[in-house]
């Protein structure tokens, strides 16, 4: 049952994904061609426009401290996946890997 809830999601997620280049795709349709881009791109970039101009502060703050909190929490290593390693920091991964030198003719 888990694996198929994390299929969903993953499939889900790739679909948010996907979305979010096709709107970066018109944007960037946009800013080449401009009013020339066609009604539909243009309606796209003003809703896009719109969004961004009314925007709160306070919702760019949260989403700001919250993509704060996700790098962390990955750098830490915490995540939902029980298997998944620490990162670890150059140092700790020289004492693992030590490089052995053949020695010299």
């Amino acid at each position: 049952m888990m694996e198929r809830i994390d299929n969903v999601k993953r499939y889900l997620w790739a679909f948010v994904e996907l979305g979010f280049v096709g709107l970066l795709a018109i944007l960037l349709i946009y800013m080449l061609l401009g009013q020339n881009s066609g009604e539909y791109v243009t309606s796209v970039a003003g809703n896009v426009s719109k969004f961004a101009s009314e925007a709160s502060t306070s919702l760019i703050g949260i989403g700001i401290i919250l993509a704060i909190v996700y790098l962390i929490s990955q750098r830490l290593g915490f995540s939902s996946e029980p298997d998944r390693p620490k990162s670890k920091s150059m140092a700790a991964r020289a004492r693992e890997n030590p490089r052995v030198q053949s020695p010299k003719k």
